[in-house]
């Protein structure tokens, strides 16, 4: 898992000084986790993705926002609530999710939305 900051989510993820539409920079589908350090649900949240990232390996990228040390990224999303979990995928316009999931939700989201997988339930 990599923090970014304004900077790097700028290379990596969507350049919106220079883009009026949306446009993935990234060549792998990714999950960027907006956080902060003193809240709990976060906290709840980092080892499952820490689970993910492992499991996912090459397949898509999970980046994570402090959103008290960037704040103008916080902004850029309208996070209002923590943590925010926005799926992006390759191709296609990216989806938030609120709050604390369990991983099976995770697990469902990267399948469905950034691996375009049918669910098998």
């Amino acid at each position: 898992m990599e923090h970014l900051t304004l900077e790097t989510f700028k290379e990596k993820v969507f350049n919106f000084d220079t883009a009026a539409e949306w446009k993935y920079e990234g060549e792998l589908p990714c999950i960027i986790d907006f956080y902060a350090d003193w809240c709990a649900p976060c906290k709840a949240v980092t080892p499952i993705l820490e689970e993910l990232s492992e499991e996912y390996k090459g397949k898509i990228n999970i980046y994570k926002i402090d959103t008290d040390k960037e704040q103008e990224l916080s902004a850029a999303f309208g996070i209002r609530s923590i943590p925010s979990i926005l799926f992006i995928p390759a191709e296609g316009k990216p989806q938030m999710a609120m709050g604390a999931m369990p991983k099976e939700s995770f697990v469902q989201a990267i399948n469905e939305v950034l691996l375009n997988k049918v669910s098998e339930n």
